[in-house]
């Protein structure tokens, strides 16, 4: 079983910035894809970013430009910085990731908790 655990969520004005990471533990042979998704009220959850094992990035129109996404592979740690935060980024943001569990095993879905990201206007 894999953990992914987010933090660096928060308020912030419109105009600012925040970080988020997501840290990855548990049973983990291998990490493949790894993303952000965020969900605002009364919406569906939709990607934001997602990163593949060899670093290849794909941005939703809405944030590019304003958010980059990394990953430390030695750490398991993906993180999204958000520049240019706007009222309509005001969602919760969760982590998401692909995973095996060992050598030739299967690769399966997981998904984070969450973090509040509301922005002021």
């Amino acid at each position: 079983q894999v953990q992914l655990v987010e933090s660096g969520g928060g308020l912030v004005q419109a105009g600012g910035s925040l970080r988020l990471s997501c840290a990855a533990s548990g049973s983990i042979f291998r990490l493949d894809a790894m993303g952000w998704y965020r969900q605002a009220p009364g919406k569906q959850r939709e990607l934001v970013v997602a990163i593949t094992s060899g670093d290849i990035t794909s941005y939703a129109d809405s944030v590019k430009g304003r958010f980059t996404i990394s990953r430390d592979n030695a750490k398991n740690t993906v993180y999204l910085q958000m520049n240019s935060l706007k009222p309509e980024d005001t969602a919760v943001y969760y982590c998401n990731a692909r995973a095996s569990s060992y050598y030739s095993g299967p690769y399966s879905t997981y998904w984070g908790q969450g973090t509040q990201v509301t922005v002021s206007s």
